[in-house]
């Protein structure tokens, strides 16, 4: 049991480094040398737990809760993810600038687009959408509009509170998503 402990804080100092450094100067520039310099372990203990920068940076984004597809909260609201997605955001702010902000990591904005279309796909599918082109195109749009609203945020370019980006978010995406959920 100690050592799955060990293992999790070793991981994290990992983790923890490569969000600090992110801030600091931005993926890009980061390297392994500097992550195993801040997080103050031994280029060995780096690779028995990561093969490479983007799989720290990816295990950050694997562990937010929050993108993991869950039951909606209330099931007949499209989007119940959106207001606690955002309520979540705001309580690990710095994590998530980091991850999804300006300094931040491609793939990690690809990897967090990918999750939150498995659960706009799951909420379209669930209000009577079909598979289809046009519903790939729906999730498209949905996700884009969102991750547009989550960025902005991120990077400050909004002081909205949560439930202020939630409506702007329904307000901007529902009426189309049910004109074209709606249609024979």
């Amino acid at each position: 049991m100690s050592e799955d402990r060990r293992v999790r804080r070793t991981r994290r100092l990992i983790q923890e480094a490569l969000v600090a450094l992110i801030l600091e100067k931005g993926y890009d520039a980061v390297t392994v040398t500097d992550i195993i310099d801040r997080a103050d372990v031994g280029r060995s203990t780096f690779y028995a737990h990561f093969t490479h920068k983007q799989e720290v940076l990816l295990s950050n984004l694997d562990e937010m809760a929050f993108l993991h597809p869950t039951p909606a909260i209330d099931a007949g609201r499209l989007f119940a993810f959106s207001l606690p997605m955002f309520e979540h955001v705001q309580e690990q702010e710095r994590l998530v600038r980091a991850l999804l902000g300006r300094h931040g990591g491609g793939p990690v904005i690809a990897r967090g687009e990918q999750m939150i279309a498995e659960l706009v796909r799951g909420d379209l599918l669930a209000a009577g959408g079909r598979s289809s082109a046009a519903l790939d195109l729906l999730v498209v749009c949905v996700v884009g509009a969102f991750m547009g609203l989550l960025r902005a945020w991120v990077n400050g370019e909004t002081t909205a509170t949560p439930t202020e980006l939630d409506a702007a978010f329904r307000a901007a995406v529902e009426p189309g998503v049910r004109a074209t959920l709606n249609r024979p």
